[in-house]
């Protein structure tokens, strides 16, 4: 598993921990029962805290995504992969929902908005 931080993203450091685990589990890089790297281990090869580290790892266990047991680690859970589809297609919803009302707001013609996304699409 390979977890890439940036120091320059307005995200904090646990946010982009979990959006990359996520990620990974819902492209199948991860499968149900695959181990995850321990807190400390994890913290010490991105050079972080343990404590954002530990952050990352309860938000993903309180969402069902990774399960921990006691004194073995932490593994990828079995997931409903319609329903975290659903999940993540509502939160794409709700972001182009926003960017529709800003574009309304500016007068930006539908066309406009099109091409903004075709543009931002092949990028």
């Amino acid at each position: 598993m390979r977890i890439v931080l940036s120091n320059a993203s307005g995200q904090n450091i646990y946010e982009q921990i979990i959006d990359q685990i996520k990620d990974a589990i819902m492209k199948g890089d991860l499968n149900p029962g695959d181990a995850l790297p321990s807190i400390r281990a994890l913290a010490r090869d991105l050079r972080i805290s343990v404590v954002s580290t530990k952050r990352a790892y309860d938000e993903l266990e309180a969402e069902a995504f990774i399960e921990t047991i006691p004194g073995k680690g932490s593994f990828v859970a079995t997931q409903d992969t319609a329903l975290m589809r659903e999940k993540r297609l509502h939160g794409i919803e709700v972001k182009l929902s926003e960017a529709v009302l800003e574009a309304r707001l500016m007068g930006l013609a539908f066309d406009e908005i099109a091409q903004m996304l075709r543009i931002l699409w092949e990028e």
